[in-house]
């Protein structure tokens, strides 16, 4: 665990530091989450909207956190939990399941984002991760952008390693002939 993480933790469980420790947490943080989420939920907005969810559920938490994990692993779970929370109340809402016109529907809103400042490659790879099924869709994010380790994945999705990495070599396999079918 690096050093801050565990004086962060420490000053966390004093009542008289809690609120500017975490404070610092939230700064640690936010943008690495951001991003993560951001990968899932896709929009801009929504991406802010889980973020702070996220914090206020870890906020409200606080007292649960048993030290199992690193810190940033249980804030990684919290921010992945509350992202698929929201897609799931969203496609419910919508009534749709990510159907090729909704995937097109996502690519369009990511592309149209103002915050979004890829080039055609970057678009083309964006665009074959949304073809890809919710988990390895999810699972190829944090390993590939975010270089979240395979166990730290275990304890953020609740998956065995050999479950993980299966999904990330299929996932890969799928943008690799995604890739060689747009030539």
């Amino acid at each position: 665990m690096p050093k801050a993480e565990g004086t962060l933790e420490f000053q966390l469980k004093d009542p008289r530091k809690r609120a500017e420790t975490f404070s610092k947490v939230v700064r640690l943080y936010q943008e690495r989450l951001y991003w993560h989420i951001r990968k899932t939920v896709l929009v801009h907005d929504d991406a802010n909207d889980v973020l702070q969810n996220t914090f206020m559920k870890a906020w409200a938490a606080l007292d649960g956190f048993r030290g199992d994990s690193q810190f940033s692993t249980w804030l990684y779970k919290i921010a992945t939990n509350e992202s698929l929370s929201f897609l799931a109340n969203k496609h419910t809402r919508n009534l749709q399941s990510l159907s090729e016109e909704a995937e097109e529907l996502l690519f369009q809103n990511m592309k149209a984002d103002s915050y979004f400042n890829g080039d055609e490659v970057q678009l083309k790879l964006q665009k074959a991760i949304l073809t890809l099924p919710e988990k390895q869709r999810l699972v190829f994010n944090m390993k590939y952008f975010d270089d979240i380790t395979y166990e730290e994945m275990e304890t953020i999705l609740g998956t065995s390693v050999g479950a993980l990495k299966a999904s990330y070599h299929h996932a890969v396999k799928k943008i690799e002939k995604y890739f060689e079918e747009d030539l």
